[in-house]
């Protein structure tokens, strides 16, 4: 009988885009993508719309969960828009 621990199991966030991705580094490449305008039409929140930054943006969608998939969910299309036009 061993008494070696079982193996993990291999981790599933290879294929995951937002894996390792900081919530400041998706709302930088958004706001440089789109613009903080776009970004505001997309997801339409104050922080995105009146007087934007990347700190108001961030405290707001640390404490707002829709919002923040939202974003989430926006940055992984615009990572597909981005393979498909070839950027």
């Amino acid at each position: 009988m061993s008494t070696e621990a079982p193996k993990p199991a291999p981790a599933k966030q290879a294929n995951n885009p937002l894996h390792g991705k900081t919530l400041e580094a998706i709302v930088t490449e958004l706001a440089e993508y789109y613009g903080w305008d776009g970004l505001g039409e997309r997801v339409p929140v104050r922080c995105f719309t009146f007087e934007p930054s990347v700190g108001s943006s961030l405290k707001f969608l640390r404490k707002t969960p829709w919002a923040r998939e939202k974003v989430e969910g926006l940055y992984l299309f615009m990572l597909r828009e981005m393979r498909r036009s070839g950027r």
